[in-house]
């Protein structure tokens, strides 16, 4: 609640705007910023008015760009879902906050060298996540989502310039929701303070960020018998008769995080554009698993004298220093890292569990770390990163992205990858305190995961089109077997991708059509995943009320085909593979949707999954927990420029 008390302190407090120069990224076409609406005829004070090119957001050390207000067919995909993100790849659980299932296979560099359960990733800011700005009056921003069944989720931010050179933003946002099911409720927030400054001649700039992060969930183990949610048995339409394995069961995640990297530029000449730059700060990552009273849904025993809560957490301090040449066609970052890493838990197991965990496990690893980027003719734009780290716990760690930007002909853009990563697996597969007996475990003989990633995109001016492909090689992937231990691949697994989207027009009709197939080469069944993703989009939109306002109408449909799905296993967090043979997938999930944009303001009423209105709902995210019944879904975005 101190979080809310700031953020309302802050945009209580609105200062006048403060008057700066034009920024140089904007084009010849943009509207103009700063406009200015009496010249001081009447006394020496000039009056301005700012545009929407006052108001600008970058992540650190990137090109800064204008606020997005356009009424784009994205923001329905973005801004009526929960997280705010377009979450196409994904299938959500039940309850807003509870998690997803990923259907796509992919790279989370969050979860490399720290703790990280995939089903609370899906909702943490990394460093390049975080949003610095530089607004020429003060800013404020809502995003609201209503719940299932009881709670919200507002996200709000309060953002102002103190003179020309220095900006702070305060984000909270804060999400409660109960859930239709029995103990799925989901109580999550987010406080983040951001601060970018630069001197007056351009020499010296800093950013610095914290950020604390908590993402708490009920956790139900699932529906005890499905069959009385897919039979006919009108009393099971109310959700909450419906009987759920795990009664007193709760997992919590959080992160914290301290950051600030600075940069100085030795002399202001265009003869020697070299800069240093040091980057320094500490995250720490913390899970547990709770029971208020002892279940009796898993057939392992308890562990004897050992509270029913488990724990375990990672940090990592981080200090970087690196020398920049910077060009406008050419630039390079090279350096040093030190890392001081720890993994461990807050007690130790007890003798007769068999398994030795250490309360901690400290190192120290050195690094270097490289940034290369290559602009020519504003048609060739590359840009490529290295990091590689070195220490006895947890061996070598690389990673490598590279990514080529060709525009060889107006509007056809080609962007290419080649990415590589090696690196122990996720922190998560490591260790696990359980007073669970057999979900103890010590992974210490686990080798370097290593992933290759080649693939593209090519955007076409035809019907607003691009096509993508991807492809994988995983080699010693990490996944969690039957008994919920963690195993190692020893073969190759093999991964396709391939797909493209597209939006067709006609008068004030669209229709926009995004389709992916997949395919595992080989150990399909250690990743199980459908074939084919697909989404549908129709909808007409056109300006309203004397061009006031504009509006969105249409039908979404999201289908995935039908697989042999992993479980999802609550007291880790992850999804494990299956002993039932369960699949899900095959039915169509449906949403019927009116949006509308005023000035500043934008709305976002759905009815999702409307389809269950007049067929059964046999749709599940993971066997044992479908997803939600029709609901109606409202976001509002709202921002306002003081």
């Amino acid at each position: 609640m101190k979080y809310i008390f700031l953020v309302i302190f802050f945009c209580a407090t609105v200062l006048e705007a403060q008057i700066i120069k034009k920024p140089q990224l904007q084009n010849k076409n943009a509207e103009r910023d700063t406009l200015v609406i009496d010249k001081g005829g009447k006394d020496s004070v000039k009056i301005f008015k700012p545009t929407i090119n006052d108001y600008l957001i970058q992540t650190q050390f990137s090109e800064k760009k204008i606020f997005d207000t356009v009424f784009t067919v994205d923001k329905s995909y973005q801004f009526s879902q929960f997280n705010n993100r377009d979450n196409f790849g994904k299938i959500q659980f039940a309850n807003i906050g509870s998690g997803f299932q990923d259907l796509v296979f992919s790279v989370n560099k969050e979860q490399n060298l720290s703790l990280l359960p995939t089903n609370k990733s899906h909702f943490i800011l990394g460093i390049d996540d975080v949003k610095y700005y530089d607004v020429k009056t003060p800013t404020t921003s809502f995003v609201y989502h209503n719940a299932m069944k009881q709670g919200a989720a507002l996200n709000s931010t309060y953002t102002q310039n103190i003179g020309k050179n220095f900006n702070f933003a305060v984000e909270y946002m804060g999400l409660r929701s109960q859930g239709i099911y029995r103990r799925s409720l989901a109580a999550s927030n987010n406080f983040v303070f951001s601060s970018h400054f630069n001197s007056k001649n351009g020499r010296y700039q800093f950013f610095t960020h914290y950020i604390h992060q908590n993402v708490n969930n009920e956790e139900n183990g699932g529906l005890e018998d499905v069959s009385l949610f897919l039979g006919d048995d009108s009393r099971f339409n109310n959700r909450q008769n419906l009987s759920v394995n795990l009664t007193a069961s709760d997992s919590r995640f959080s992160l914290r995080r301290y950051y600030f990297s600075q940069e100085f530029q030795f002399v202001n000449s265009e003869k020697y554009p070299f800069k240093l730059r040091h980057t320094l700060y500490h995250q720490a990552n913390k899970y547990r698993f709770i029971e208020s009273s002892t279940e009796s849904y898993y057939t392992s025993s308890y562990v004897d004298d050992f509270d029913t809560y488990a724990y375990k957490f990672s940090k990592n301090l981080s200090n970087t220093v690196s020398l920049v040449f910077d060009k406008k066609t050419f630039k390079l970052d090279a350096g040093f890292r030190h890392q001081l890493i720890n993994l461990g838990t807050d007690r130790e197991l007890p003798t007769a569990v068999g398994v030795t965990i250490p309360t901690d496990n400290k190192e120290n690893r050195l690094g270097a770390v490289g940034n290369l980027e290559i602009r020519l003719w504003d048609k060739v734009d590359l840009k490529s990163f290295l990091e590689y780290s070195n220490g006895k716990s947890f061996g070598n760690y690389i990673r490598s992205e590279n990514l080529l930007k060709l525009e060889p002909i107006k509007g056809y853009i080609l962007n290419a990858h080649v990415n590589f990563q090696s690196a122990i697996p996720s922190f998560n597969y490591l260790i696990n305190p359980s007073f669970y007996q057999d979900f103890n475990y010590n992974f210490s003989n686990a080798q370097n995961q290593s992933i290759t990633e080649i693939g593209g995109k090519i955007n076409l001016k035809w019907f607003d089109s691009s096509v993508f492909a991807n492809y994988f090689r995983i080699d010693n992937l990490a996944y969690f077997d039957t008994d919920f231990l963690p195993k190692q691949s020893a073969e190759t697994m093999n991964i396709s991708q391939i797909g493209g989207e597209a939006t067709v027009k006609y008068r004030k009709f669209n229709l926009n059509t995004k389709l992916l197939f997949q395919s595992a080469l080989s150990q399909k069944e250690l990743f199980p995943m459908p074939s084919f993703v697909g989404r549908v989009n129709i909808f007409y939109q056109t300006k309203a009320f004397k061009n006031a306002a504009e509006i969105q109408s249409g039908i979404k449909v999201y289908y995935f085909s039908k697989f042999n799905s992993r479980d999802y296993f609550p007291v880790l967090n992850e999804f494990v593979l299956s002993n039932s043979g369960t699949s899900i997938g095959g039915q169509p999930i449906a949403d019927a949707y009116f949006n509308m944009k005023v000035k500043r303001m934008m709305f976002f009423v759905e009815a999702q999954h409307f389809n269950t209105t007049f067929m059964k709902n046999k749709s599940f995210t993971a066997p044992n927990y479908p997803i939600y019944d029709f609901r109606l879904n409202l976001g509002i975005v709202w921002y306002i420029f003081h």
